[in-house]
């Protein structure tokens, strides 16, 4: 199989420094499962309503966001395994709260907090 010649570098330092940014490519796989987790339109209404929240139930997040109970716990299994939200009991309630630091500052720069009237 032949290879690709050598290509010319308009600025090496520039095409070093992007590929040190750019890391691992499992790294950037790992990010792009990630971000197809959260695309979702549902799912990504989930974590920010959590978000503002801080902890929510089921029933109550499924009211925030105009889903069934039975959608909601299907997402949130879905973030639970993907490390993004953790969940808790309280008696027969069991609240979620969101656990990715990353995905906290991320909805910040997104959305951030409304300023209090």
């Amino acid at each position: 199989m032949p290879t690709d010649p050598p290509r010319r570098l308009i600025d090496p330092e520039r095409v070093e420094a992007a590929v040190k940014g750019l890391g691992d490519r499992e790294s950037v796989s790992r990010w792009a499962d990630r971000f197809s987790v959260i695309a979702d339109p549902s799912r990504l209404s989930l974590l920010v309503c959590i978000h503002y929240a801080g902890e929510i139930c089921v029933s109550d997040l499924a009211s925030a966001v105009g889903m069934s109970d039975t959608a909601v716990s299907q997402a949130l299994r879905l973030l639970r395994a993907h490390g993004l939200v953790s969940a808790h009991r309280n008696g027969r309630v069991v609240y979620y709260r969101l656990t990715d630091a990353t995905m906290h500052e991320l909805i910040h720069h997104v959305r951030p907090h409304p300023v209090p009237e």
